[in-house]
């Protein structure tokens, strides 16, 4: 019986360091951060959808038109390099997904969770009708190539074609699914915000991680991606944009894209696999494949005139 008591003291003494614990640990406010507004550039624009403020970009006019959709940790910052070439075909829109960039983070909100994959889909149609753009061809970056497809199946009328950059189709899903209910409680929702800090120190090796040669990153590069970690609340919008991470079936509905997909890769992408690329080519009912030499996962930035070449290509047999 004292055994039997014993047990039981030692399990609730477990529940409450579990349930209670990471209350006790100190999250310190960040330091130097900004509003939104006092970081803007002198071409920064912001439009409200759906009650979010949103920050882009625009370049050249007329059809077609093109939406950037930056990757994990970038933001429209990452399209800089490319935004005037691609400009000389039609309009350029590039905007800041939600968790990055300037655009709006809420911590709070009603109805459809902002951070979470549908609303991001959402997102890039309410722009769309925001804009009065009927049809657009979609370029996206990793993550955001994944959206791109998103957007494909779930609005086909809409999308004209697709631009895939190292679309992170088969891999890149967040957290396992056996884990998702674990960052959505409150205890990781009082953590999460140190966890997301990593990217502080991480963010840079990260980076150069995604290049093919490291030492093309320029401390104006560098400079781009660290801006956004300057705005209030950076970190716990990090947070949430990972915990409403869902499953994807993506990779299953492959052959319901029924528009043109260009797809892009850098022959050397250690983040989404050069393979994971072509393989993505070789499942889409219609798609053309360009591999870019000495490049990696952000051949927008590391080999933009590759980069132009291969879209300049790609519109061609749009005509």
């Amino acid at each position: 019986m004292k055994g039997a008591r014993g047990w039981l003291v030692l399990l609730a003494a477990i529940l409450l360091v579990v349930l209670l614990g990471p209350f006790l640990v100190p999250v310190p406010p960040l330091d130097g951060t900004l509003p939104l507004e006092a970081l803007a550039d002198e071409d920064s624009l912001f439009i409200k959808i759906d009650g979010l403020q949103v920050h882009y970009k625009t370049a050249g006019q007329g059809q077609p038109v093109f939406i950037l959709l930056h990757g994990f940790g970038a933001s429209l910052f990452s399209w800089q390099a490319v935004m005037p070439g691609l400009s000389q075909h039609g309009t350029v829109i590039a905007y800041d997904r939600p968790a990055f960039g300037l655009t709006e983070r809420p911590l709070a909100w009603e109805g459809v969770n902002p951070y979470s994959p549908q609303a991001q889909v959402d997102l890039v149609i309410g722009l769309m009708d925001a804009m009065g753009i009927e049809r657009a061809i979609l370029v996206g970056n990793s993550a955001g190539g994944k959206i791109a497809f998103e957007a494909a199946l779930a609005h086909p009328q809409r999308i004209e074609a697709i631009i895939a950059v190292d679309a992170a189709v088969y891999a890149g899903g967040g957290a396992p699914s056996w884990a998702r209910p674990i960052l959505r409680t409150p205890q990781m929702r009082h953590i999460g915000p140190l966890i997301a800090r990593q990217i502080e120190k991480n963010g840079d090796a990260f980076l150069q991680s995604a290049w093919h040669d490291p030492s093309k990153i320029t401390a104006e590069i560098l400079e781009g991606y660290h801006k956004p970690l300057q705005v209030q609340d950076w970190d716990r919008a990090l947070w949430e944009l990972t915990a409403a991470s869902t499953e994807s079936d993506l990779a299953e509905r492959l052959f319901q894209i029924t528009q043109p997909v260009l797809v892009i890769t850098g022959d050397d992408d250690r983040i989404v696999p050069t393979e994971q690329s072509l393989r993505l080519a070789e499942e889409l009912p219609q798609a053309e494949l360009s591999v870019l030499p000495a490049c990696g996962h952000l051949p927008q930035e590391e080999c933009p005139n590759d980069f132009l070449q291969a879209v300049d290509v790609f519109l061609v047999t749009l005509r």
